[in-house]
């Protein structure tokens, strides 16, 4: 799930994928909160999972990765 975030982050937010880990965060990144909504929107689609992120408190991609491959399993 990691590898599919960078990629993602590569392709949809111009990234540099080497620039980021499972320790970056969005805001060291520039991803906004409107960006991270839009990524999980477009992994629900993706995945065929809704993703409820109200209550989490998620900032780095090794999170996001680890709250999804909960919500899969």
């Amino acid at each position: 799930m990691y590898e599919k975030l960078v990629s993602y982050a590569s392709k949809q937010l111009e990234l540099n994928p080497e620039e980021i880990t499972r320790e970056s965060t969005f805001e060291s990144l520039g991803i906004d909160s409107l960006d991270v909504v839009e990524m999980i929107m477009d992994l629900e689609s993706e995945l065929g999972v809704e993703l409820e992120m109200e209550d989490q408190k998620i900032s780095t991609f090794g999170e996001l990765a680890e709250f999804i491959e909960s919500k899969l399993n």
